[in-house]
């Protein structure tokens, strides 16, 4: 296909072009006489184009005789010969967002002849939001995506599930696809680049991505240059965060109280109260958000430049994130037959990975700012230069500051350049050629350094570093046919194509310590480079695949689309490794139906239904088909080790028959507008089934390894889907609202060889797993014990004898709780009125429960950290009642820290001011509006933790639902401006 493409393009080089003609005009609007900006000038069956500038103006080179065609988005499109050399052309206002272009897969379709189930996210607030990743622009706007951010770290990932969690080992991440381009992750990516979002939820959609597909599309497509005058946008913010809540704790007097009850710790007189952690651990945050972009274009060359720098120091002292990012799109129409695009973007990102959330007090900042006594210091009074930490024969506790300390020096950075390529070559004006070339390399390096004096485990290794760095270069080439064509009532369009991927990964890593008691934080002044856990790695995988789409459209009433592709991966067996993933789609508009030609306050009525299958095979290792081995290293230069050899032991089994996950889904729908297109409304009913699920497997004991990859398994995802969209009120004060709620069913069907799984162990006094996955059930289930209460008597809590034996043992239990919700949702509310913006955003979930592990360290008193002020209330005698257990008393995972999760939280409200003025016109000023922005002003909740929006485990979708000293969120306030000229 490449030489075919380098001869086509030879061929046509030597083509003449036609005589042309210069033609210029302004484009108004008919109702109100203003200009149009940003319109789009095509000369009809070419590729020839412009766009109108700010004042309407546009000129444009065409061949004698030739149909101008005029289109913007919410106008109706006009055809007009070009006949004047001077034109003047009046667009009516349609109000219709059916007529809006969506991007799809491999191309684009107007959205009221989508067959298949897609979101749309709205960009339009993105600039005044403290947005730093571009999941938290979905949450919330998507009906059947889900959206958490598990903990409020500065730089923390999101956890994103289109339509459920399908897999249980493998990743349940959908695909982002950038401009064309699949990439891994969007942490790379300022929200401020960003012109347009679109959600593949169903198989139909998403089949023609293929093996990645499985968790659904989202596809973003950047800003890009326009016809006009040259435009500067500056988008300036600044964030203050504070903490969301907080815990009272005991004094010391309470503290010795506790103490003398459980029996651990004797506390010597005269110790008084000294420090409040909170407030010297927790301090007001900020976010510092610049971004600057330059755009321009004629209609031969078009460009967007743009480059940003965020800081974000988060409400825990130390931790941070940085981004510097820079992006370039620039759109040459060559000739009238070639049109090549490039896009660049580079971005560095680090931050410093604050250690929280491992539910010890030794490595949790959020629970040791609870678990340390207020009457310790924060520096030894003996060794000013060391944190406290004589606890009194208490190992277990640290200072948080010492453990804020621990972080201080620790750096995750990543260098990131994505740069893509791509011709179109026009054969004739139904059939189009495109190929495209990415290059993706990243590049990362975390380092880690503990100095030789201040803290106990730096003392101890007489300072400790270490340094890890890791290269990955993928490269992508996409090659896409596609042909259109109408006539009389009917239309189609049929695209093939081919996409290469070869991916290439290596890393290096090496620790050491016995440092100087100098602080030098390099590894090169340590004195010890450690035998164990330095050494270096490397991998690769390949993708192939084959895909085609063919779409019939008749009269815009019967509407048809089928895909297939094809993928052969290298993760996989080689008999097994290609996959074959069809789908279909349909829709019916009955609108256009005679029987309903007089319904006038129907706009567009229109039924869907699609079934596809997908495919997974994201979270497999490079090899994972193959028997991979340990190598444990001998010190041969020690005495007795003098003849000794590396020791090579199995680390898993191999094999045979490793094949695709795979995803098979119907789905129908309905789309309505109607009441002058003031109101739309989409329902969509799904239901999924994964079948040969990538699992790791335990082996039972005797066996060479102990773990094997394997197909096993199946699960299912069925849900109901609601998305409402109203113009409330549309005069000089305009009102919108969107509307979503998403309903979810997940269950764990079958399992093979190995039939339950245990998850998630809390503290160490409980030493058990809290979450058990079985089919015939929900995944991530809370397992343990009923707590009745509190025994008046003996102030144990009670646990429910389920079995009858009169005795309580691992078999009483049970289920005792569920962390998938039972729905999501979220509203937007927007109003305008002159020139003033207000936005009001809420979003939240109900019926899931939390596991509330954070409780166990703060409540549990069974041993010497300090506890919050609830203890207070515990069993002291006979005969009392309360909630709360004695000191000491028998703690397992039980109800009692189950809690409900669910939430409704006031997630953002934005007031934005435009001024509009002749002196700033004089001034080159098109734009200047300066916004106030809140987020998470308010949430209502009944979960007694920090935060309700929590899961320690992050994206696992083993486990969900689990508080255990996590980054809480941060209740932010926004300060902004948004400048053009």
């Amino acid at each position: 296909m490449f030489y075919l493409f380098i001869a086509l393009l030879c061929v046509f080089s030597n083509a003449q072009a036609q005589d042309t003609r210069v033609v210029r005009g302004r484009i108004m609007d008919a109702t109100n006489s203003l200009a149009l900006q940003g319109v789009s000038v095509l000369q009809k069956g070419s590729t020839s184009g412009t766009t109108s500038d700010n004042n309407g103006h546009f000129q444009i080179s065409v061949s004698p005789n030739s149909i101008l065609v005029f289109s913007y988005v919410g106008y109706e499109t006009k055809e007009l010969p070009s006949s004047s050399a001077e034109m003047v052309v009046s667009l009516d206002p349609i109000d219709n967002v059916l007529e809006d272009v969506v991007v799809i897969g491999y191309g684009s379709v107007k959205r009221k002849d989508v067959t298949t189930a897609i979101s749309s996210v709205s960009t339009k607030d993105l600039d005044r939001r403290p947005i730093v990743n571009v999941g938290q622009a979905i949450q919330g706007r998507a009906a059947g995506v889900s959206v958490i951010q598990p903990n409020g770290a500065p730089g923390a990932e999101m956890s994103i599930r289109v339509r459920g969690t399908t897999s249980f080992n493998a990743s349940n991440d959908p695909l982002y696809v950038v401009d064309g381009v699949p990439v891994e992750n969007i942490k790379f990516l300022s929200p401020n680049d960003i012109t347009d979002i679109q959600i593949l939820k169903d198989a139909s959609s998403a089949a023609i991505y293929g093996s990645r597909a499985a968790n659904g599309v989202v596809l973003i497509t950047t800003k890009s240059g326009t016809v006009g005058e040259a435009k500067i946008s500056l988008n300036a913010q600044y964030t203050a965060n504070v903490v969301n809540n907080s815990f009272e704790v005991l004094n010391t007097q309470q503290y010795r109280e506790l103490q003398e009850e459980i029996g651990l710790v004797n506390l010597p007189l005269g110790l008084t109260d000294q420090t409040d952690w909170f407030k010297e651990a927790y301090k007001v945050g900020s976010l510092q958000n610049y971004q600057l972009s330059i755009s321009d274009g004629t209609e031969k060359l078009k460009y967007y430049l743009s480059g940003g720098y965020v800081s974000d120091k988060g409400i825990l002292e130390s931790s941070f994130f940085k981004r510097y990012n820079f992006r370039a799109n620039i759109d040459n129409n060559v000739r009238d037959w070639l049109k090549v695009i490039a896009n660049i973007n580079y971005s560095d990102y680090n931050d410093n990975g604050i250690i929280s959330g491992t539910g010890s007090n030794r490595g949790g900042v959020v629970l040791s700012v609870i678990n340390t006594p207020v009457y310790a210091p924060i520096w030894d009074p003996i060794y000013p230069e060391r944190y406290y930490n004589n606890f009194y024969g208490i190992g277990n506790i640290t200072s948080p500051l010492e453990n804020l300390a621990r972080g201080k020096y620790n750096k995750n950075r990543e260098n990131r350049l994505l740069a893509s390529g791509s011709a179109t070559v026009t054969f004739l004006p139904e059939l189009k050629f495109k190929s495209t070339l990415t290059l993706d390399r990243r590049h990362g390096l975390n380092t880690t350094f503990l100095d030789p004096i201040s803290s106990v485990w730096g003392r101890s290794q007489f300072g400790t570093a270490s340094d890890f760095r890791n290269t990955n270069s993928l490269i992508v080439w996409d090659n896409v046919l596609t042909y259109s064509k109408s006539f009389d009532k009917h239309s189609i369009e049929a695209m093939a194509g081919s996409s290469w991927t070869d991916s290439k990964y290596s890393n290096s890593y090496i620790n050491g310590s016995h440092f100087r008691n100098e602080i030098i934080q390099t590894l090169n002044a340590a004195n010890k480079i450690a035998w164990n856990g330095t050494g270096s790695g490397g991998s690769n995988w390949a993708l192939f695949s084959h895909f085609a789409r063919a779409m019939y459209n008749y009269d815009g009433k019967y509407l048809f689309t089928a895909n297939m592709r094809a993928d052969g991966s290298s993760k996989l067996n080689p008999n097994d490794r290609w996959g074959y993933f069809p789908s279909f789609s349909a829709a019916w508009r009955l609108s256009s139906e005679a029987f309903l030609q007089d319904v006038n306050w129907i706009n567009d009525l229109k039924i869907r239904g699609g079934w596809g299958q997908t495919g997974n095979q994201s979270g497999l290792g490079d090899y994972s088909y193959l028997q991979l081995y340990n190598i444990e290293r001998f010190q041969w230069f020690q005495v007795g080790f003098e003849n000794a050899v590396p020791n090579i032991s199995p680390a898993n089994l191999r094999t045979r028959d490793l094949s695709w996950e795979t995803t098979t889904q119907s789905n129908i729908g309905l789309d309505f507008a109607g009441l002058g297109n003031r109101l739309s409304v989409t329902l969509d009913y799904y239901h999924k089934k994964t079948t040969d699920m990538l699992m790791y497997v335990s082996l039972p004991e005797g066996q060479i390894a102990q773990t094997i990859r394997r197909n096993e398994g199946e699960m299912t995802n069925r849900g109901f889907e609601v998305a409402v969209n109203t113009k409330n009120i549309q005069n000089a004060l305009t009102w919108d609202t969107d509307f979503n709620i998403s309903f979810n069913r997940n269950r764990l069907d079958k399992l093979e060889l190995q039939k339950i799984y245990y998850n998630a162990k809390t503290v160490d006094v409980v030493n058990d797993f809290v979450v058990r996955n079985e089919p015939g059930r929900p995944l991530s289930g809370f397992f343990g014990y009923i707590s009745d209460g509190v025994n008046p008597e003996t102030g144990e809590l009670m646990y429910r004898d389920l079995n009858g034996d009169s005795k309580i043992s691992s078999s009483d239990r049970t289920y005792i709780g569920d962390p998938n919700p039972k729905f999501t949702y979220g509203m937007t509310n927007n109003f305008s009125w002159n020139n003033i913006d207000l936005s009001i955003f809420i979003q939240g979930t109900y019926g899931n429960d939390i596991f509330n592990a954070s409780r166990m360290e703060m409540e549990g008193m069974y041993d010497g950290k300090n506890q919050i002020t609830k203890v207070l209330d515990r069993w002291k005698i006979p005969g009392q009642i309360t909630d709360v257990p004695k000191a000491g008393y028998d703690m397992k995972n039980s109800s009692y820290f189950i809690e409900d999760g669910s939430y409704l939280r006031l997630k953002n409200i934005s007031l934005g001011y435009n001024f509009h003025s002749d002196r700033l016109k004089r001034l080159g000023i098109n734009k200047l509006q300066p916004y106030f922005s809140a987020s998470n002003l308010l949430t209502l909740t009944r979960f007694t933790g920090m935060d309700p929006e929590v899961n320690q485990w992050g994206g696992n979708g083993a486990v969900q639902g689990i508080d255990w000293g996590t980054y809480p969120h941060s209740r932010s306030f926004v300060f902004g401006l948004n400048l053009v000229f």
